[in-house]
């Protein structure tokens, strides 16, 4: 054979062989994917084009005491268009039905959605966007609009479901009520009531199957999920709406009133510890006032004179001192060491006892008192405070509480003059609901009970876990020093020289104590001599159903600055109108009473209260409480002077209501 025939059959060989190698390779490497690694492969392919979704489940609802709404997870939707699995005969067949149902629902005109809807199929999109943001019924109402109703597939129709938390009372108890956020990494984080009992109101995630699209988008595949999520349990909260309303509005006034920098108000049922209202407002910089922060429970203060029920009580148990026990105020300047207190008043009050300098907010006799009778031995009177549970935190479910500080001897910033300092507010620190707590426990005969915010988890109607009046302690003091202590708290608001007269009405009662500390007081420059103004107390004073704190930050030196003037008035009308809508008092049973004066002025009222007034009605000789229905009813203002039946009206009978809009009573 010739040598070239050779080198060719030599070559031909070389090929033959390469080929032969080369298809065993890819025959060898396809048998490798499809049955070695060929459930690998199949899963890759699978993670690439379809994916596992979680559904975030619905947020259990928030409620006030009467079943109210506070907060509130609500479904909404966001609708889109497949054209690509919708068939020419239909999508031609259906397209101006499903517009013109579009254009009734979301506003816009029939041929604005026919466009829409064309494009979409010319350019073979699989996700066009429909409508955002629609509410439940609004997203079944779409789901039987003509094609639509025909499903995923054959319809196009692509469903998005969010959960979006809504707050029904809008601004008011917004940063009591709080909020709950999750990070990507699962971390939540948040303030308030959500916070707190995040774990009962989050629910159980769900899972929905989506398919990869253009563009890098995910569309759901079929109707159901996966996993059903699975809604988190209601939460039944202690806020009543009535006096969250009413403690809001007071301490907004207030403060636009005084230019204040922030101040908040709690509201507290006496025998439960149950919180009805908290109110936290804050300035912004252009004057407004919002929720900015819970300084209710965040933020510890010098209380400054509420502090000397504290005082009082620890010198009452440990008997140093009664109430009868004369001091000399030394016109109202007393020297300790390099230091000066000074009363409020100029002059002083000369000689006084304990009580009469407790009503009239005596710095002077409190910090000699304290002083004088602990200097020995300062630990006797710090301990007496820290068995008081005044040192420590309520230890409550919501994040953020402030550090309450009762210094002792040997600490860090502890003097001669702390003593006396501490008497009346200043080197300790309190937050408002514990300087409340204390309040509290005062008009509680002694017992301690620990502020609640939740009273059950909830379920439907079904109870998952109930929250109960926790005791911190059941005496805090004699039932014979908390008496005493009520007496002087209603003398306060009740006796001519107390610093809470200003507040006094004849109609209802109240028992409390004024607080006026100053801050930054260190400096030496006085337009940075601030003020926190204080009052807390409880009404009605005999009987307490309520306590009550009221907390001013920062009012314009200009228009006041004192507790009695800033905060006392928000005390006053929160006590005054809670009066008005709350029974107070237990009801008589009427059955028992066979009264006919009574039953006699019920008839003139019932009769009076069936009219159509154009005129202003006579009412002399009416009870009060029945004349002060009518003419509220009719929208008019009604002061009362007195107590009894109505002696004289200031407008008289007959005068047309239209000019009317206040009124004067005297009863006798």
């Amino acid at each position: 054979m010739p040598t070239n025939d050779k080198n060719i059959m030599t070559r031909l060989y070389v090929v033959t062989t390469c080929m032969f190698l080369f298809a065993f390779a890819v025959l060898f490497k396809l048998v490798n994917i499809q049955v070695v690694q060929g459930d690998k492969y199949k899963a890759l392919a699978m993670k690439r084009t379809e994916k596992m979704f979680t559904i975030d489940p619905n947020r259990g609802n928030l409620y006030s005491d009467d079943g109210s709404l506070l907060a509130t997870s609500v479904s909404r939707y966001t609708i889109r268009f497949d054209a690509v699995t919708v068939s020419d005969a239909d999508f031609k067949k259906y397209i101006v039905p499903l517009s013109d149902a579009l254009s009734g629902m979301l506003g816009s005109s029939s041929s604005h959605y026919q466009q829409l809807l064309r494009k979409a199929k010319a350019h073979k999109n699989r996700y066009a966007l429909i409508a955002r943001n629609l509410d439940y019924s609004e997203y079944m109402a779409v789901k039987d609009f003509p094609l639509f109703n025909r499903g995923p597939y054959k319809g196009g129709l692509i469903i998005e479901q969010k959960t979006v938390r809504e707050h029904p009372l809008g601004k008011i108890a917004e940063r009591s009520v709080g909020y709950e956020h999750v990070d990507d990494n699962g971390y939540y984080s948040g303030v308030g009531l959500e916070r707190a009992f995040g774990p009962y109101l989050r629910g159980v995630e769900g899972k929905r199957l989506k398919q990869k699209i253009a563009n890098n988008q995910w569309k759901p595949i079929g109707w159901d999920n996966i996993v059903e999520p699975k809604d988190g349990y209601d939460l039944v909260s202690t806020i009543d709406i009535n006096i969250q309303d009413i403690a809001h509005h007071a301490l907004l006034g207030q403060l636009e009133k005084y230019k204040a920098d922030h101040g908040c108000v709690i509201v507290m049922e006496t025998e439960t510890g149950e919180v009805k209202a908290i109110s936290n407002l804050g300035q912004t910089k252009d004057g407004k006032y919002y929720e900015r922060l819970n300084y209710a429970i965040g933020e510890s203060h010098e209380p400054g004179s509420t502090f000397k029920l504290m005082s009082l009580v620890a010198a009452l148990e440990d008997k140093v001192i009664d109430t009868s026990a004369v001091i000399d105020t030394e016109k109202g300047r007393w020297r300790l060491y390099d230091r000066t207190v000074k009363d409020s008043k100029w002059g002083g009050y000369g000689k006084i006892s304990l009580a009469r300098a407790f009503e009239v907010s005596s710095n002077v006799a409190f910090a000699k008192m304290v002083h004088n009778n602990y200097k020995d031995d300062p630990s006797k009177y710090v301990n007496r405070l820290l068995k008081m549970n005044l040192g420590r935190q309520l230890d409550l479910p919501i994040k953020g509480e402030g550090k309450p500080v009762i210094r002792s001897p040997g600490d860090k910033g502890w003097s001669g003059i702390s003593l006396a300092w501490m008497s009346y507010g200043y080197e300790v620190s309190l937050t408002p609901l514990q300087t409340l707590t204390f309040y509290n426990a005062i008009a509680n005969d002694g017992e301690m009970v620990k502020p609640r915010l939740i009273k059950e988890v909830r379920e439907w109607d079904q109870t998952i876990e109930k929250f109960d009046k926790e005791v911190i302690s059941a005496s805090i003091c004699s039932k014979e020093t908390a008496a005493m202590a009520q007496d002087l708290l209603k003398k306060v608001v009740e006796d001519e020289h107390g610093t809470g007269h200003k507040l006094y009405s004849p109609n209802f009662s109240m028992a409390g104590k004024t607080g006026t500390a100053q801050k930054n007081y260190a400096s030496q420059d006085p337009d940075k001599l601030k003020y926190i103004s204080t009052f807390a107390g409880y009404f009605p004073a005999d009987e307490p159903k309520y306590s009550c704190i009221v907390v001013i930050h920062e009012p314009d030196k200009s228009v006041g600055y004192y507790g009695a003037d800033v905060s006392g008035p928000v005390f006053k009308s929160i006590a005054q109108k809670v009066y008005a809508t709350s029974p107070l008092t237990d009801e008589v049973d009427m059955d028992k009473m066979k009264d006919e004066n009574l039953e006699t002025s019920y008839q003139k009222y019932y009769v009076e209260a069936q009219k159509t007034y154009h005129k202003m009605p006579n009412v002399q000789g009416m009870s009060g409480m029945d004349a002060i229905s009518i003419l509220e009813n009719l929208g008019i203002q009604v002061e009362v002077k007195g107590n009894g039946k109505v002696k004289k009206q200031s407008i008289s009978h007959g005068t047309d209501l239209k000019n009317v809009h206040s009124i004067t009573l005297e009863l006798s």
